[in-house]
């Protein structure tokens, strides 16, 4: 898994694991496909102060490509 530097510093700000990324492009709550982004929504109890975690990603060349990581701030989506 790759990540883009503007993933790398929500993961900083907001204190996102990379394990938590990789649980919510694994196995989300709720995902869909704008174009060749793939958007994966995944609630984790107790973090994120209830938000869930939203993941922005493609597949480039067989890897899987981050382009953002954050919480969502509306607690109802979708």
């Amino acid at each position: 898994m790759k990540t883009s530097r503007h993933t790398r510093n929500n993961i900083r700000l907001y204190k996102i694991s990379e394990t938590d990324i990789i649980n919510t492009i694994e196995l989300p709550d709720y995902s869909e496909k704008e174009g060749d982004r793939l958007i994966a929504l995944k609630k984790f109890p107790n973090k994120y102060d209830g938000y869930p975690l939203k993941v922005v990603h493609e597949i480039r060349e067989g890897e899987t490509f981050v382009i953002t990581a954050y919480p969502l701030k509306k607690k109802h989506w979708r």
